[in-house]
C-alpha cells in the first residue's frame, strides 16, 4: 500500500497545496483533479521522489519511504510530460535501453520489449530511429515502457497527451492488466480513461 500524510507542497514562497493525504491499495488507480497550477504535477513528483514535501511523508506499506528513496524509485515508473525518447536511438533501442538500466539482471528484456512495442501499437517501427516519429509514436514508445520493466506503481502525468484514440485504448488495457497483476496507479489526466472503479483526489488553487 502507497499513503501519503499531510503532503504539503510549495513553490517559491508559494504554497500550491497542504493537508493532502490519499492511500492506494494494490489493484487500486488513483486519479488526480483540479484547474491548471493546482498541484497535480507536484504531486506526482513528490510521489516519485523527484520533489521535496514542505510537510508530511509518503509510506511504502507502513515504512517511511525517505528512509530509503532509492528502493521507493525502484518499485516505480514515472512518465511526465516529456518523453525522454533520445532521437538517435531507434524505437527499440529506448524501451531495451530503459529496462537494462533498471533490470540488469533480467534476461527477458527482448521478449518484454517485444511485447511492449506490440501492445502499443509501434512494432512495425522498431527499427526507427526516435528522430522521425511522430508526437503521437514518441508518446506510445515512452508508454510502452511501462510494459518492458515491471513496477508496482505507475505515476502518469497527462499521459494520452498526443494519443489518438488508438493509442488511448492501448493505454486503457495496459493500465487494466496491470490493475489486474495487483500494480497501483496514480495518474493525472483532463480525459476520462474509462477505468473501472477510480478512486478521485480534487486538488484546488490556493
Amino acid at each position: 500500500m502507497f499513503q501519503g500524510h499531510d503532503i504539503a507542497c510549495e513553490r517559491g514562497e508559494r504554497r500550491i497545496f497542504s493537508g493532502l493525504d490519499f492511500e492506494i491499495s494494490p489493484g487500486q488507480a488513483l486519479v488526480l483533479r483540479g484547474p491548471n497550477g493546482c498541484g497535480k504535477t507536484s504531486l506526482l513528483r513528490i510521489a516519485a521522489t523527484l520533489l521535496k514535501t514542505a510537510t508530511g511523508r509518503l509510506f511504502w506499506d507502513g515504512a517511511d519511504v525517505a528512509e530509503n528513496p532509492e528502493q521507493h524509485r525502484a518499485r516505480l515508473h514515472y512518465i511526465g510530460h516529456q518523453d525522454a525518447v533520445k532521437g538517435a536511438l531507434t524505437v527499440r533501442e529506448n524501451i531495451a535501453t530503459w529496462s537494462q538500466i533498471r533490470r540488469p539482471s533480467d534476461n527477458r528484456i527482448d521478449d518484454r520489449t517485444d511485447a511492449a512495442m506490440a501492445a502499443f501499437g509501434i512494432a512495425h517501427l522498431a527499427e526507427t530511429p526516435a528522430q522521425y516519429l511522430s508526437a503521437g509514436q514518441h508518446r506510445r514508445t515512452a508508454l510502452a515502457r511501462l510494459l518492458a520493466s515491471r513496477a508496482a506503481l505507475w505515476l502518469l502525468d497527462e499521459p494520452t497527451v498526443s494519443l489518438d484514440a488508438d493509442g488511448t485504448a492501448c493505454l486503457q488495457q495496459a493500465i487494466m492488466e496491470h490493475r489486474a497483476d495487483q500494480g497501483m496507479v496514480m495518474a493525472a489526466t483532463h480525459i476520462e480513461l474509462g477505468l473501472d472503479d477510480v478512486e478521485f483526489l480534487q486538488l484546488k488553487t490556493q
